[in-house]
């Protein structure tokens, strides 16, 4: 086994928590530090769009661990420490509570909401408190305006429909997409929307807004104005890499990796800030999903402890929009459009109607979607996704 003295993560997100679970589940009995930007302790991000968002669950339900679990872990957890600088050549992370050294270096800074230049009031989503001031505004609203055609943008409309809000979804392309899935499922969340009472705007650009009494109107390049009491911005995330400007790593849409997730010797990147070399394409890609973190976590962990390179995780994500619950596994091409598991149009069906669609290349099934599908039926369409080849780090 090979033991590194001290492994610094930095995230205190799922990704970097799970990384430390690993670690010490695989034997690693060295110093583990866990450099957290925010106030709060570790918790889980998904149900700050679900759980939290909707008033099922209170702030702490979603943390991670209780203390006590937090103590078995044996690490160095600091809270409200912002990361500032990487010296790659000196292995040492700066930080806004002094200078961390480490061996081995695992970041897991996530991404952060990108905010409309032209409707600044809007709120974004990303942390605890950002989804604690959405749910107020939830509950007082009478009609919200939520901007962008992706998932985050689908959940807060559904949210804001189960609070019985008047919702209007402005999305700039034409068509609604699904993480990794891209825009392969439009057709069917198009129609989930519009039958859960949803009035879309989807191929409108924004070109400008203005405060109004008790809201904001928001102007559209059709010349529509749409007043409404409160408006959310999703358009999409940016990874959080501001902090490795000054490094040597190499950066483009997030920090770019081999296969196994390794940056350069000693470092690695998980989650939504880290673009692993897809092991098929050769091109690095990120994923934005909390299960692609967790695997991804593990993964490098059992490296780092072990030496052994292992299989990259397939990405999986899901979903639960107006009480329609959408997975995604494995890993699908834009211009091939998803069929049914059953050799049928997946697509003619309604969006309430149970399926399972395949993404297929030259026979192989690449990646996999339940819409509503049968537990059993998804996890036996997952057995067929062909999976990625065992890679050595670069």
């Amino acid at each position: 086994m090979t033991t590194a003295p001290r492994v610094v993560i930095v995230g205190a997100s799922v990704g970097g928590v799970t990384a430390a679970e690993t670690l010490r589940q695989e034997g690693f009995s060295g110093e583990i530090v866990l450099i957290g930007e925010e106030r709060h302790r570790p918790y889980l991000r998904p149900p700050l769009s679900k759980q939290v968002l909707l008033g099922e669950w209170e702030p702490d339900q979603a943390s991670m661990h209780t203390p006590a679990q937090a103590d078995e872990l044996d690490m160095d957890l600091r809270t409200s420490c912002e990361a500032l600088g990487l010296d790659v050549g000196a292995r040492v992370v700066h930080t806004s509570q002094g200078d961390v050294p480490y061996d081995e270096l695992i970041i897991a800074t996530g991404s952060e909401p990108r905010r409309h230049p032209l409707v600044p009031q809007a709120l974004v989503l990303r942390t605890m408190d950002d989804s604690l001031a959405l749910r107020d505004g939830l509950r007082a609203a009478h009609r919200v305006g939520v901007i962008g055609a992706g998932v985050l943008g689908s959940e807060i409309a559904s949210a804001a429909r189960k609070y019985g809000v008047d919702t209007l979804l402005v999305g700039r392309s034409a068509l609604l997409t699904f993480g990794g899935v891209g825009a392969l499922l439009s057709s069917r969340l198009i129609r989930l929307h519009q039958e859960n009472g949803v009035e879309l705007a989807l191929g409108s650009d924004i070109v400008g807004s203005e405060a109004i009494r008790g809201g904001t109107s928001i102007l559209l390049a059709s010349g529509r104005t749409e007043p409404v009491d409160l408006v959310v911005s999703m358009i999409g995330a940016t990874p959080r890499t501001q902090w490795l400007d000054s490094s040597t790593l190499r950066i483009a849409d997030g920090v770019l990796c081999d296969a196994v997730g390794q940056a350069a010797p000693g470092i690695s990147a998980v989650g939504d800030v880290a673009a692993w070399e897809d092991p098929f394409t050769g091109k690095p890609a990120r994923v934005e999903h909390q299960s692609n973190a967790i695997e991804q976590a593990v993964a490098v962990a059992v490296r780092i402890v072990h030496g052994e390179p292992g299989t990259q995780p397939a990405p999986f994500f899901w979903s639960e929009i107006h009480g329609t619950r959408i997975q995604a596994y494995g890993w699908f091409d834009p211009v091939r459009p998803l069929i049914s598991a059953e050799n049928t149009d997946g697509e003619s069906a309604g969006p309430d109607t149970a399926a399972v669609l395949l993404s297929q290349d030259a026979g192989q099934v690449r990646g996999v979607v339940g819409w509503n599908a049968p537990p059993r039926e998804f996890r036996s369409a997952r057995a067929a996704v062909i999976q990625a080849p065992a890679l050595a780090p670069s």
